[in-house]
């Protein structure tokens, strides 16, 4: 059974170039033998992820995440039963949102700023599928 998970969590201290390339290192070289897709957005102080793959595996990468000491306040926006990926080509893409034009994170939000924990989990999957859309994830695999 397919799953899709989002949430959203506070980033201890600031989203350094090097914290974010570990991140998706050990992205890129776990999730592919454990079907697990997604995408990673960050901003200097937030990150909102949406992971997919088979129950068990996304509950317990879940699981793992809410150990990281990397971040905290972790949130969980939205999780849902799929019959498709949506983020299929990507192990993790990213997006470093804090280069994103304002206007498009005012559409899903009250502020042009980025507040994840102020955010439906509706609005927050909106937000990523219109950067999918534009090309603001990078990573494809």
């Amino acid at each position: 059974m397919l799953v899709r998970l989002l949430y959203a969590s506070h980033v201890v201290g600031e989203a350094q170039c090097d914290l974010i390339q570990s991140i998706m290192q050990q992205s890129h070289a776990h999730n592919p033998a454990q079907g697990i897709t997604g995408v990673l957005c960050h901003s200097d102080r937030v990150f909102i992820q949406v992971l997919e793959g088979g129950r068990e595996r996304v509950n317990a990468l879940y699981a793992k995440i809410l150990q990281d000491s990397r971040h905290t306040g972790v949130l969980l926006l939205h999780y849902e039963e799929i019959i498709e990926r949506k983020y299929a080509g990507w192990t993790m893409g990213h997006a470093n949102l804090s280069r994103i034009n304002p206007s498009i994170l005012l559409r899903y939000a009250e502020m042009p700023g980025l507040d994840p924990h102020a955010m439906s989990g509706k609005n927050a999957l909106a937000l990523i599928d219109d950067l999918m859309a534009n090309a603001a994830i990078i990573g494809r695999s």
